[in-house]
């Protein structure tokens, strides 16, 4: 076996990958199991703006039912994880649209329920950054005392133009706002970042990387824009509105990107398929080995790693 020269790596990574983090962490690798708590999102019932963002598409995973309470879901999906792994832990991963959309009693019932399960190992909630008023904050607080925390916040770009086109209903200075909450609270915090949005030119993608970099976030999730049947985005891809990122460019921008982060930013994720039973496009996307494995290459290929361009 080949090793890197990127330090938070145990084989020929040359990014700081999850299982690196979570074996440095917990001693074993963990996984995710996904809960849809029903939650709905300002951007979707006329708080903020209707129809979601444009790609929007729930955020639920492939195995969540969200007509079962939380606790069954958890059970199923650990059924699931552990007949193909055996006995492992799980970080539960509330996706699902805004999961911090609701009271802070609902939230706190909700996050505190799954706990008492012996394999859960820490919890991973996704929400945007405009929904983290003061009262929901305590929750998470409290959260991040008892558990091992994680907020997961969709940036997704820091190009107002494009934010607008999306209908994201969240400015990049909002973003930043509930981000330094998290950040003043010391939750660790994941960031996700979309490449291939409507109008973005590679320039403009690394340098989302570049200003992600200096607020130096525990964790970063790149993938590509997906066109999922039933959105916005897929009628406008089918009206020719949309060109959608090669396997090529996109390698080639996620290598370029990894350059800009530090070293110590966990990459949560650096690729992603979408729900095969929706995917409209890019179909290249469907061979998620194939992706990761060309990542590798460039990497090695340019003798480059995460990091390698990041100014402190």
């Amino acid at each position: 076996m080949s090793y890197s020269p990127f330090q938070y790596s145990l084989d020929n990574k040359r990014y700081h990958t999850l299982n690196y983090h979570f074996r440095s962490v917990y001693g074993e690798k963990l996984y995710k199991a996904v809960i849809d708590c029903g939650f709905t999102c300002p951007n979707i019932d006329g708080t903020k703006g209707t129809g979601g963002c444009i790609f929007c598409d729930g955020g639920s995973g492939y195995f969540t039912d969200g007509k079962l309470d939380t606790a069954s879901q958890l059970e199923k999906e650990y059924s699931r994880i552990s007949a193909k792994n055996g006995d492992v832990s799980v970080i539960v991963y509330f996706q699902a649209n805004t999961n911090t959309y609701a009271s802070a009693d609902m939230l706190r019932s909700v996050f505190n329920s799954v706990l008492k399960y012996p394999y859960v190992k820490g919890i991973s909630i996704g929400t945007r950054a405009d929904c983290l008023p003061e009262d929901v904050m305590e929750v998470l607080c409290e959260l991040d005392s008892r558990t091992e925390l994680t907020v997961e916040l969709g940036m997704q770009t820091v190009h107002e133009k494009t934010l607008r086109l999306i209908n994201r209903c969240c400015s990049h200075e909002e973003f930043i706002s509930g981000y330094n909450k998290l950040k003043d609270d010391n939750i660790r915090t994941c960031l996700h970042i979309i490449n291939g949005l409507p109008g973005e030119t590679n320039e403009m993608m690394i340098e989302t990387a570049r200003q992600t970099a200096l607020l130096a976030p525990d964790a970063v999730k790149l993938q590509m824009l997906h066109v999922i049947r039933g959105t916005k985005l897929a009628e406008m891809y089918t009206q020719g509105e949309v060109t959608l990122l090669s396997r090529e460019e996109y390698i080639d921008i996620i290598v370029h990107q990894l350059e800009q982060l530090p070293p110590e930013t966990v990459i949560e994720r650096i690729t992603g398929d979408g729900d095969k039973r929706k995917l409209i496009a890019p179909s290249w996307s469907a061979d998620k080995i194939s992706v990761l494995g060309g990542i590798d290459k460039h990497l090695a290929e340019l003798d480059t790693w995460q990091g390698k361009q990041y100014l402190r």
